[in-house]
């Protein structure tokens, strides 16, 4: 996939103005504004190495009330003492103070050797990137703690298994415009930006987000190539645009891409894919909530791995949507040592059915390129599924997904709850293992296997 110019990594200090977005089509999507490209704007933050004191004035004027939880408030005065609740709860703040070095990290954690090594060795794309808010949730002293696994890179990361590539899923080779992937018939992935707030270390994506450079970045043109490639093909009625994440967008530009997108007569269902309200919850201000609202009907794939994540500005940030009338559905991926229980899975489903948001996919993890430290087997998977199917509320239970290497797309599987077949009887087990009949007559299911036992 052949992509336009270069990306600045910092999404944009400020806002501009809607009708000057695309005044020049050379820039780069996600392009600082001049003073942030120049460095003479006001840095937003003091703290050991990430910046200064802001102006209070400007930063009030566009931030907002939000609830902060307890140990979040505990973390941000004894690492970020000089810090405002104003500016943290700012999301380009919490943006622009990602920890990103190995020296911001050792501020706040005792880091392992494997966990030191690892930071140090790493280049190019995947940086290393955590808002300090979703820090807040993390332990400082356990590598082994969940939330913590999934960011701070580690020594296997560097080690490439058998079947693991840097684009598993064919997306390169599915693009029919850079930046556009056209695999199913009636739908298209629209990838907007390759920034993230928080770099997830498991990213399908990797090859493309962050400091990827290259053939991989993300430009006003390839929008434009987009957007025209979507209004020549009647056939698309579904977008969904990910990244990178596009509420790391600034509210114009996701404006912007959203009316054109409605614009288009024939796309029925536009999607958008996001891991902010579980790492940057609020980047939810009153102000998205206004740009969202316009561009009904919409929908949102909002990305959580673990119950850790469901804090008091979680629930602001999913109830702001919920209430704005975005039908919201989780997607996790399974991950060794960090979900892959029943337990862990039934918490974090529940807690998210509390919160309004359906759990909608369990993804097999993506064989991306270093990942082995991160996949469970698939029986694994087919396990937990059959720890939550019927002992749990069906809301509650997703559908387990492999997205199929080289572009085959997803993949459902299920427990096998067919154990056989007697003349028109198919014979059926249900989740506590006892058999029942069910008459199905001149069908075939089940007919190459004998009946197991049970209760009949």
């Amino acid at each position: 996939m052949k992509l336009q110019t270069g990306e600045a990594e910092e999404p944009p200090s400020r806002p501009r103005a809607a009708h000057t977005l695309l005044s020049n089509t050379q820039l780069p999507v996600d392009t600082l504004t001049p003073l942030a490209r120049t460095g003479h704007a006001p840095d937003l933050g003091h703290a050991p190495g990430l910046g200064h004191a802001p102006d209070l004035g400007l930063l009030a004027a566009r931030t907002e009330r939000f609830p902060a939880g307890r140990r979040t408030r505990a973390f941000r005065r004894r690492y970020f003492p000089d810090i405002d609740p104003r500016q943290w709860n700012d999301w380009r703040w919490q943006a622009r103070n990602r920890i990103r070095s190995l020296e911001q990290l050792e501020r706040i954690f005792a880091l392992s050797g494997d966990e030191r090594d690892a930071v140090v060795r790493h280049q190019g794309s995947l940086p290393l990137g955590i808002t300090p808010y979703y820090a807040s949730l993390m332990s400082r002293d356990d590598p082994d703690e969940p939330l913590r696994r999934t960011h701070i890179p580690v020594g296997t990361e560097y080690i490439k298994t058998p079947g693991e590539a840097d684009d598993p899923l064919g997306e390169d080779g599915h693009s029919a415009v850079p930046g556009l992937v056209h695999r199913y018939p009636d739908r298209v992935l629209f990838l907007a930006t390759g920034f993230c707030s928080t770099y997830c270390r498991y990213c399908t994506r990797s090859r493309m987000v962050g400091d990827a450079g290259g053939d991989y970045s993300f430009s006003r043109p390839q929008w434009e190539d987009a957007l025209n490639y979507i209004a020549d093909n009647p056939q698309i009625r579904d977008v969904l645009i990910s990244g990178g994440d596009p509420l790391t967008l600034s509210d114009e530009r996701l404006d912007y891409l959203l009316g054109r997108l409605r614009g288009i007569k024939h796309v029925e269902f536009i999607r958008l894919g996001t891991k902010v309200p579980a790492v940057l919850p609020m980047r939810v201000t009153r102000s998205l909530i206004k740009v969202l609202r316009r561009h009904h009907p919409l929908w949102m794939s909002v990305h959580f791995t673990h119950p850790a994540e469901l804090s008091p500005e979680v629930t602001e940030a999913v109830t702001r949507l919920a209430d704005a009338g975005i039908p919201l559905g989780s997607q996790t991926v399974l991950l060794k040592g960090i979900n892959d229980s029943v337990d862990t899975l039934k918490a974090l489903y529940h807690g998210l059915l509390m919160r309004r948001v359906r759990p909608y996919y369990l993804y097999q993890c993506d064989p991306i390129t270093g990942s082995s430290h991160f996949r469970t087997p698939v029986d694994k998977g087919l396990e937990i599924m059959q720890g939550l199917r019927g002992h749990t509320t069906g809301y509650a239970v997703p559908t387990y997904v492999i997205d199929a290497p080289g572009g085959g797309g997803k993949i459902p599987l299920l427990p096998d709850y067919v154990a056989g077949r007697e003349g028109d009887d198919l014979i059926l087990k249900n989740f506590e293992g006892n058999l029942y009949r069910y008459t199905d007559p001149g069908g075939t299911a089940g007919a190459d296997r004998a009946c197991g036992e049970g209760s009949l």
